[in-house]
C-alpha cells in the first residue's frame, strides 16, 4: 500500500486535502447512480400501464436533455453539500479522525448515490397505489 493511501486512511492529511482526495470518487458514484437510476426509470416508464404525465410512453431527446440538465444541477448541489464533511470535522473535532472521516464519507456517499433512485421508487409506489380505471 502506498504511503499516500496509508495517510489518507489514517487521517493524517489535513481535512481539506483528505476530502478533496475523495471528491472524484464521490462524483463518479453520483454519475453512475444517476445513469442506473435513469435506465431503471426508462424500464419502468416503458413497461408500466400507467401513462406518466400524459406522455403516451414517449421519452424524447428533449426529455432526456431536460433530465440530464436537472441531474447536473443535482450533482452541483451535492458537491456543495460535500463541504459538510470538512466543516463538520472542524466543528466536531473527533478524537479518531480517520474513523470519523471514513464514517462521514460513507454515509454521505451512499445517501447521495441512493437519492436518484427515488424517482423509480416513486413510480413503483404509484403503480402499487394505482386504482384500475374503467374505460
Amino acid at each position: 500500500m502506498s504511503s499516500m493511501m496509508i495517510e489518507v486512511m489514517d487521517g493524517q492529511l489535513p481535512a481539506r486535502a483528505w476530502w478533496a482526495t475523495w471528491r472524484l470518487r464521490y462524483n463518479l458514484g453520483l454519475a453512475v447512480s444517476g445513469i442506473l437510476a435513469f435506465f431503471l426509470y426508462a424500464v419502468m416508464f416503458f413497461s408500466s400501464p400507467v401513462d406518466y404525465f400524459g406522455m403516451d410512453g414517449r421519452i424524447t431527446l428533449f426529455t432526456i436533455a431536460t433530465q440530464v440538465i436537472g441531474y447536473l444541477l443535482f450533482m452541483a448541489c451535492a458537491n456543495v453539500c460535500y463541504f459538510v464533511g470538512p466543516i463538520s470535522e472542524r466543528l466536531i473535532r473527533p478524537k479518531d479522525v480517520g474513523r470519523y472521516r471514513s464514517t462521514a464519507y460513507s454515509l454521505g456517499f451512499w445517501f447521495s448515490c441512493a437519492l436518484p433512485f427515488l424517482i423509480p421508487l416513486l413510480q413503483i409506489f404509484q403503480l402499487l397505489l394505482e386504482v384500475p380505471r374503467e374505460g
